[in-house]
């Protein structure tokens, strides 16, 4: 794997790339922050930043959703995938916001993750984005870029990547390196089609080794 040194060596080339990575979900403030992280799972930024403005006209606080029936919230999110469980979610949290918090969204990440669609990763981004709390959320593209890169392991779960940057990168560098690598595997080290032979990481990652012969690096 990777070394701190290596590690932050790919970072600050990835940084240099993209310096003005941040949040592409539209939001004004923290819940709808929390809404809109919700809806994107297993879904696209684009989609979801398609169907929240509407969505944030029409349901302003956490009472909204409460009020509206399921079938209600359902039709307003239907173009998004998984929109029957998500509308059922987007309920629940916000009758937890209410009843729990004021119908204020916490900043403590054990207690985002105990509102409804709340994980993990979106608990991160929460208190990352909303609340500037130092935090690294793996997304798929965090995750992809982080294995093919070598800075864990191929096996690795989801919370030991998170662990494993945590380790690797100053924590004044965490909220950024997320947003910085979600932006190089979205656009540039893809899923399918990664661009490896004009990756300026190549001589370092593992997986272009792979995919590049010596003689073409």
């Amino acid at each position: 794997m990777l070394s701190k040194k290596l590690t932050t060596h790919a970072l600050d080339t990835i940084a240099h790339m993209y310096p003005e990575a941040e949040c592409e979900l539209t939001h004004s403030n923290a819940f709808e922050l929390l809404v809109a992280v919700i809806l994107s799972a297993q879904c696209t930024d684009a989609l979801v930043n398609k169907v929240t403005p509407g969505l944030f006209d029409k349901y302003r606080q956490p009472e909204d959703y409460v009020n509206a029936t399921q079938e209600e919230v359902e039709e307003d999110i239907r173009r998004i995938g998984l929109f029957r469980n998500k509308a059922k979610n987007l309920r629940k949290m916000s009758e937890s916001l209410l009843v729990h918090y004021g119908g204020e969204v916490p900043q403590d990440r054990d207690e985002l993750m105990k509102l409804a669609g709340v994980g993990r990763k979106t608990a991160n981004v929460v208190a990352s984005v909303a609340f500037d709390l130092p935090a690294i959320a793996v997304d798929t593209h965090v995750e992809r870029v982080s294995k093919r890169l070598g800075i864990c392991r191929w096996k690795d779960s989801v919370l030991e990547v998170e662990k494993t940057l945590m380790v690797k990168l100053p924590e004044d560098r965490w909220s950024q390196a997320h947003h910085q690598l979600i932006f190089f595997g979205r656009y540039f080290c893809k899923a399918r089609n990664p661009q490896c032979e004009l990756c300026p990481l190549l001589d370092i990652c593992r997986e272009g080794k792979k995919r590049v012969p010596e003689e073409q690096r």
